[in-house]
């Protein structure tokens, strides 16, 4: 990944090791000072710093007047930022956990997304609604949900999701500044992985994919938590004379079509990899999309590597259903390489 400095080389700081969660802490804490209209607020994010610390320190820093913590309440958290978007305010949301947006879904859906829409444009909501999600942590049903294919169903969002602590900083100030709302999608299992980063840091801008590792035989789509197996799937198809391109979608709409149908193209084959359930999953939109576009250039089905039909299991059982770089290697086996 291109990672470009936005100072020059004489003046930016060394860069330093940080993690996703102090990426997005940082991206928090630089649009605070940088806009007085911008608000935090949610469960727990004021004293507590947030469940993942990604929130910590920034009430001591703003006072509760910018960052506070709500009542338990979704519904009031979203509803309440609706009302201060409309004011002119650019209010940054925290779900805490994946599961525990759907109290907030209705204001979501029917407000959030539509407001612009039946104003005929004269009204904006710049919301930002953050949402870890995903498993892999040892978590239980509720705390562990990917829950994106709602998200993305609803016109009106634009939905994102970070891999890497760069991108989780360049979006995110991407996703405060937007005029339009945004459903900022946290992969819980990343939050600990390091990158070496120099701040102030702009990635791609939203809304483009990202060729992640080059190749020749076949795609692989990922995002979020499967970015990193993708690439190790990448990485071990070698040892089978395997090409692998990886691509990281980031945002998951609006959808990057030229960058997709180029990697496509080249390869003729390609596979979508995610932790929710396969059936209606986010991977069914893209594989139709992809086949519409590039149905002449494919030399077999579009697979997709994905969690199983059921609800989030218990932690003991959790690295059964999440994909896997073995279950990639394996679902790309079946392809008809002669073809």
């Amino acid at each position: 990944m291109t990672v470009t400095a936005l100072t020059t080389a004489e003046d930016a700081p060394a860069p330093t090791s940080v993690t996703m969660t102090k990426a997005l802490n940082r991206a928090l804490r630089d649009s605070l000072s940088e806009d007085e209209n911008v608000l935090v607020f949610g469960e727990d994010v004021g004293r507590l710093g947030g469940v993942f610390r990604v929130t910590e320190g920034l009430r001591k820093e703003f006072g509760p007047e910018r960052v506070w913590d709500s009542p338990l309440a979704e519904s009031g958290i979203v509803g309440t930022a609706i009302g201060m978007a409309m004011a002119g305010m650019r209010p940054v949301v925290e779900m805490q956990f994946d599961a525990y947006a759907y109290p907030a879904f209705e204001q979501i859906v029917s407000h959030v997304a539509k407001m612009r829409n039946r104003t005929k444009g004269h009204v904006s909501l710049p919301i930002t609604i953050r949402i870890p999600y995903a498993g892999d942590i040892g978590g239980v049903e509720h705390h562990s949900d990917s829950s994106e294919a709602y998200w993305t169903s609803t016109p009106g969002l634009t939905v994102l999701t970070p891999s890497n602590p760069a991108d989780a900083y360049s979006l995110l100030r991407e996703s405060i500044a937007s005029e339009d709302p945004v459903i900022f999608m946290e992969p819980k299992s990343r939050y600990w992985m390091k990158d070496e980063l120099r701040r102030p840091v702009q990635t791609a801008p939203m809304n483009r994919a990202q060729v992640v590792r080059e190749g020749s035989d076949a795609t692989l789509l990922a995002y979020g938590p499967t970015v990193r197996t993708a690439l190790a799937a990448a990485e071990e198809g070698t040892e089978h004379g395997l090409s692998i391109e990886v691509i990281d979608l980031r945002t998951l709409s609006p959808f990057d079509d030229e960058t997709v149908s180029t990697s496509v193209r080249k390869t003729s084959r390609a596979a979508i990899v995610h932790e929710a359930a396969q059936f209606g999953g986010y991977g069914a939109e893209v594989a139709a999309r992809v086949t519409e576009a590039n149905f002449t250039h494919l030399s077999a089905p579009i697979l997709r590597i994905t969690g199983f039909d059921v609800p989030y299991p218990s932690p003991k059982l959790e690295e059964y259903f999440l994909p896997t770089a073995e279950r990639i290697l394996d679902a790309l086996e079946s392809w008809d390489w002669e073809l």
